[in-house]
């Protein structure tokens, strides 16, 4: 049976403003790490789409329900650049992209939901672990979050064609990895990823 997301967890805490939180971006070589923050101030709206884990939507899906999302709640983002990534690690710089998403919010939250099993240090929240299945809060925020990105990515690609990162995001594909081998590393790479960190050590001993 397929988890369906719902305001159960929202509506058990019973408070008014409470914040989704979910980042998108954890895997990929190159590109930001990118959060999403999103409170729904009327819970008992009408939802005309699809929201749940975005990575079990359309890219169609995921487009509308962006729009609608954006319109209809509190939302804010925050990411943190591979340069942060490669200082603090993927884990420490999510946990700072879903701080900065949540402190650029225009409502301040009574408490956020935080998909995963860790709560940012700076926020007041709780853990949901596949938060993104069980609260629409959550579930949002995935959405909003995997959309930002990939859009940064799209644009990048403009000045990066040959990493094809408009259509991988940033992942390590055979693709992105070939492209990595051939042209080598830009700016955007994380330093510190594996296959990023294998190719600059190849590139110092030729």
């Amino acid at each position: 049976m397929v988890a369906i997301a719902d305001f159960s967890i929202e509506n058990e805490i019973d408070l008014n403003f409470i914040a989704g939180v979910d980042e998108a971006g954890r895997g990929p070589l190159c590109g930001p790490v990118v959060a999403a923050a999103v409170i729904f101030p009327n819970r008992n709206i009408e939802i005309p789409v699809v929201i749940r884990d975005s990575k079990k939507m359309s890219a169609s899906q995921r487009a509308l329900a962006y729009n609608w999302i954006t319109q209809n709640t509190i939302w804010a983002t925050g990411q943190c650049s591979p340069a942060e990534i490669d200082e603090l690690n993927i884990l420490w710089a999510s946990m700072r992209a879903m701080e900065r998403a949540v402190a650029a919010l225009t409502q301040c939250p009574n408490i956020c939901l935080i998909d995963g099993n860790r709560v940012p240090k700076n926020l007041q929240g709780r853990a949901v672990v596949k938060g993104d299945a069980k609260s629409l809060s959550i579930a949002a925020a995935s959405i909003l979050a995997k959309e930002t990105r990939d859009k940064i990515m799209h644009d990048l690609s403009v000045q990066y064609p040959e990493y094809k990162w408009d259509k991988n995001a940033g992942y390590p594909t055979a693709e992105h990895l070939s492209a990595i081998e051939k042209y080598g590393v830009t700016e955007h790479h994380r330093k510190t990823f594996g296959p990023v960190k294998n190719a600059l050590k190849s590139g110092e001993k030729s």
